[in-house]
């Protein structure tokens, strides 16, 4: 299995940015075509406005104020008026369109990601702290906002506004146009120069806000162990260390970030200052009129300011292209387990279990963990699966889900191969419950309900009372209806177990796989519950796995599973005879329990 990443290590990033993740956001822009085209329209219209407002300055200045034209200066001045009006009311529709495009956007981006973090396999999660996977989900794609929302369209405006302004200047008097370009060269060495530090640095700050998330999660997840061993202290520093990573590594970055403003902001004012010298000293054979002047004055900034905005852009688009990279990185993670081309829907079982000579590895050059395992139940059989911790039998029961995928041989259910049926139609005929229990946020009700969302009132409370779960719930503050903080926070072990596990039969499911379903129930409610069991494993094929011996005393078969093999199996009552594995384990199980209760006697 990969080597696990947790929140002290920092995960790796490319060095330079990545134009393929740039390309694919243009992806969730192509459903919004029109919306963007309208919103073009407008940013067009608006850098149209933007340039023709100079000009008409210029013919304010030479001709209509020298001549003492009245009537030219008040129409120039009552269309510079309606175009101010326009270009605001243009630029509130931009604003308020572009934010929406941008926010739909990413409602797209969160629901892809989120919907293929559904399908990967175990290992993914297995294999790095699940703040890591929670941050790419929420901080990352909010990070991408404020390009999605107006930078990608803006920068259209601006390139826009750069082109047009540049022919105009060159239309009036090219000689000065070419003056103002004279720093442009600088702008990008400056530009080119700062990116390098901008990547290096947000990528840092990726990293170290990943950790963080990591941390935090970590220790949510675990506070109630750090009270339970006084080791809050110990968590704070880890707290502190890390935020500290943090707030050097953005302040780094702002550091970098906000040399980029003020170098454009000189190169755009001495620029400016340099036209003024220009055509006042007529320096190169520049002619030009008091109106040209200040009209060139109003285009310098108008190149500017697009220029700056762009750069500003190229900014954003440093900080995403990091965030970018661990969202598309994740949704490029390829689903170990999916459909295989051609799969066919599981038609209702009847619960015939086949094992064929199954070999199984978590990597194709790593060792065995299951070696040429061979059984096969009929349907309704109920079969148990026993021997030391790490022999193999989750491993079992989750190739019969399909979880993961034999290396060799075959896990058949009434003749199909598991891998030749779409794992919707597989899995809906099958009900597993594990020994960490996941008790969703809601009600009571609502949690029972998830194992059948069609399931009616009558029918969640049958479930609950065949598995004594209907006494204590009817006990808590308003039964069904009594809600529940996430992961069940509010309830024992037991109570979260039997909530489960109504779940799981309401389902009505025809495989039952029950994984140490029963280990955090105590003996009295044990007891109560076989008599509902037995009732209930009738008609289903069923797997058990438990270490508790007394809940697998009367299956149908046990099998006694070590090294990844099956080493006996037979009835408890044969097993027992043969004074084998399972009688060592059954003894060694049973003499504990005789010394606790000689302690206590005692």
């Amino acid at each position: 299995m990969a080597q696990r990443n947790t929140y002290r290590e920092d995960e790796e990033l490319e060095e330079q940015i990545n134009l393929h993740d740039i390309l694919r956001v243009g992806a969730y822009l192509k459903p919004y075509r029109a919306q963007v085209a309208r919103i073009l329209a407008v940013v067009i219209s608006m850098s149209c406005i933007v340039v023709s407002v100079p000009y008409l300055t210029k013919i304010i200045i030479d001709q209509a104020i020298p001549n003492k034209d009245l009537g030219l200066l008040g129409g120039l001045a009552a269309l510079l008026a309606a175009l101010i009006v326009l270009y605001e009311l243009g630029l509130r529709y931009r604003t308020v369109a572009i934010t929406r495009v941008g926010q739909m956007m990413l409602k797209d981006m969160r629901r892809d990601i989120f919907t293929h973090i559904q399908t990967l396999p175990f290992s993914y999660f297995d294999s790095r702290p699940h703040g890591k996977i929670l941050i790419r989900v929420v901080n990352y794609v909010n990070t991408l906002s404020d390009t999605l929302s107006s930078g990608l369209i803006n920068v259209i405006s601006d390139v826009f506004t750069f082109i047009i302004t540049l022919v105009v200047m060159f239309a009036i008097d090219w000689r000065l146009a070419l003056w103002s370009l004279v720093l442009f060269p600088v702008l990008l060495v400056w530009v080119w120069v700062l990116k390098v530090f901008q990547r290096r640095a947000y990528r840092v700050l990726s990293n170290k806000q990943s950790n963080l998330n990591a941390f935090i999660h970590e220790s949510i997840a675990g506070v109630k162990t750090t009270q339970t061993f006084a080791r809050e202290r110990e968590q704070f520093r880890s707290f502190q260390e890390q935020q500290s990573e943090v707030r050097s590594a953005w302040m780094r970055a702002v550091h970098v970030q906000f040399l980029m403003w003020p170098g454009v902001q000189v190169i755009a004012f001495s620029t400016i200052a340099f036209i003024y010298f220009v055509g006042v000293t007529g320096f190169g054979g520049v002619d030009v009129t008091t109106g040209v002047l200040i009209a060139f004055v109003g285009y310098a900034s108008n190149f500017w300011n697009p220029v700056i905005n762009i750069g500003n852009f190229y900014n954003q688009l440093i900080t995403c292209s990091a965030y970018l990279e661990r969202i598309f990185e994740t949704m490029d993670v390829h689903p170990e387990i999916e459909n295989r081309p051609g799969a066919v829907d599981l038609p209702p079982i009847r619960g015939q279990v086949d094992f064929n000579d199954v070999i199984f590895r978590y990597e194709d050059d790593g060792r065995n963990i299951l070696n040429l395992v061979d059984f096969h139940v009929a349907p309704g059989r109920t079969v148990a699966l026993v021997g030391p911790t790490g022999a193999g039998k989750t491993t079992i029961v989750s190739l019969l889900s399909r979880f993961y995928d034999v290396a060799e041989g075959s896990v058949c259910i009434d003749g199909h191969d598991v891998r030749d049926v779409t794992l919707e139609s597989l899995r809906r005929q099958m009900g597993v419950m594990l020994q960490d229990t996941f008790i969703f946020s809601g009600n009571v009700r609502e949690n029972i309900r998830y194992g059948r969302l069609d399931a009616t009132d009558e029918e969640i409370e049958a479930a609950a009372r065949a598995v004594h779960a209907h006494e204590f719930i009817m006990e808590l503050p308003d039964g069904y209806d009594t809600a529940v903080e996430e992961r069940g926070s509010t309830l024992s072990a037991g109570q979260r177990q039997l909530i489960a596990f109504a779940r799981v039969l309401l389902a009505d499911p025809r495989i039952l796989i029950l994984d140490e379903a029963t280990s955090n129930i105590d003996t009295r409610t044990e007891e109560a519950l076989q008599a509902g069991l037995r009732q209930l494993l009738k008609g289903r094929t069923s797997f058990i796995i438990a270490h508790r011996l007394s809940t697998i005393e009367n299956a149908d078969e046990i099998f006694y599973i070590d090294h990844g093999q099956i080493v006996e199996h037979g009835s408890h009552a044969q097993l027992l005879a043969a004074r084998g594995a399972y009688w060592r384990l059954y003894e060694s199980q049973y003499a504990m329990i005789r010394v606790a209760h000689g302690v206590a006697e005692t």
